[in-house]
């Protein structure tokens, strides 16, 4: 379902988000995200002077390379537009995270490794969600390079939304032998 129409309002700020997911030929995957944040409106900035409207104030990019167990081979960060001249000296913090595994306790990783001064907010934000993209694309990859379906590969997300409660209809669907009855039903 859509959101309701809003109320009469002023454009400001903008910020979009892209995720790639890519299978490489020397058999690595690479995960590439970029942030980019505008404003609708142009204003000054001490280090970059004027800002016109729609020229991006934020614009990072990341590319993460893992192998087939989700662990960094290589990761290369570039900050496009900052509104500091010092914002891109942040991007080589970002390469202590190769040998570390994108997996449970990802974001903990990355706020031990690159959080505070040495690293870039957005970056570090952009990071958190690609994540999630290297699941999406190396998961169901793998499971039809071993000829499996990928509905079993499925079972770790059971109780993680609202989609896969353990008594709601997928749960018990797809993976009955892991469903629980819903409130009131006798098992």
């Amino acid at each position: 379902m859509p959101l309701s129409d809003p109320t009469e309002r002023e454009p400001l700020h903008r910020r979009r988000y892209v995720f790639d997911g890519y299978r490489r030929a020397d058999g690595l995957w690479d995960i590439e995200g970029r942030i980019v944040d505008t404003k609708a409106y142009t204003f000054a900035n001490t280090d970059r002077g004027t800002i016109p409207a729609g020229e991006p104030l934020h614009e990072m990019a990341v590319r993460l390379t893992l192998d087939d167990d989700f662990t960094i081979r290589d990761i290369e960060a570039a900050t496009d537009h900052g509104p500091f001249t010092v914002c891109p000296g942040a991007t080589a913090t970002y390469r202590a995270l190769i040998g570390h595994s994108v997996g449970a306790g990802w974001r903990r990783t990355l706020r031990k490794v690159a959080g505070g001064w040495d690293g870039c907010t957005h970056i570090t934000e952009l990071l958190g969600a690609m994540g999630t993209v290297a699941f999406q694309t190396i998961g169901p990859a793998r499971a039809k390079r071993a000829g499996d379906s990928g509905g079993d590969g499925e079972r770790g997300l059971i109780g993680t939304c609202h989609a896969f409660r353990r008594d709601g209809p997928v749960v018990r669907r797809q993976w009955p032998e892991h469903a629980t009855p819903p409130d009131g039903e006798e098992t």
